[in-house]
């Protein structure tokens, strides 16, 4: 039985997976790896649509805090960084938590790691169970192995979760043919098929996310999180940033 009230008839996506990089949380000014303006931007942004009667999954990375490939540069080795790397997913993912609850929105945070005092561990029925209560899910601890990026994560739990889509948050307003800060006659893609964007390499999402999506049939939303009521134009289907699919 569904506890959700329903989904507003405009919507027109009624479970998603919003992907946010960790970067998306640091502060312009204070350089923060956390920024309290940005982080409470974030959370008014996932309420507006949770308030339309979608059901929200979020799947946060950890880049503002550490990434595993760049500690390897560092001399860490690469497995201990990627786990170094889920761990500052968690306190993201805690940080939104906390935010979110006091804007009113019931939220889980469900961790690929188990860390059973701060996080439930990652159980599916359970996780569609707290959707259909009304809450928001916060998938943290990437796929709880080293080696694979928040994108898989993304991919995966959307697979297993029937979304219908996966929206990626970025700082950029879609995908174009060749990198717009570098190439004036850079063009955008408003749409593209999975197949034209893998024989163009353009990239979207690295290679395991992106096949998974593929052979999955989960499409690809990628468009600038710092659009104003970004998530809910992309919820309505609104013009707004680079869908890809099959």
């Amino acid at each position: 039985m569904r506890d959700t009230k329903p989904a507003d008839p405009r919507t027109k996506y009624k479970r998603v997976v919003l992907k946010l990089s960790g970067e998306v949380l640091r502060g312009g000014k204070s350089g923060d790896p956390i920024d309290a303006t940005t982080l409470s931007e974030v959370c008014a942004q996932v309420k507006e649509i949770h308030e339309l009667g979608v059901e929200v999954c979020v799947v946060i990375g950890g880049g503002n805090i550490f990434r595993g490939l760049n500690g390897e540069k560092r001399g860490v080795d690469r497995t201990t960084g990627d786990y170094m790397g889920m761990l500052a997913t968690v306190i993201n993912g805690l940080a939104l938590m906390d935010c979110l609850e006091k804007v009113g929105v019931n939220t889980r945070v469900q961790s690929a790691i188990p860390m059973n005092q701060i996080a439930e561990p990652f159980i599916l029925r359970r996780a569609i169970r707290h959707l259909e209560k009304n809450r928001v899910v916060i998938f943290v601890a990437g796929t709880g192995n080293p080696y694979f990026s928040t994108d898989t994560t993304a991919a995966l739990r959307a697979s297993e979760m029937h979304a219908d889509i996966i929206m990626k948050a970025t700082k950029v307003d879609g995908i174009y043919d060749k990198d717009p800060k570098k190439h004036a006659d850079a063009v955008k893609y408003d749409q593209i098929s999975f197949i034209d964007a893998l024989k163009q390499r353009l990239n979207v999402m690295d290679s395991t996310a992106f096949s998974l999506c593929m052979d999955n049939n989960v499409p690809i939303l990628v468009f600038d999180l710092n659009e104003e009521h970004a998530i809910r134009k992309a919820v309505l289907g609104e013009k707004i940033g680079t869908l890809v699919k099959n």
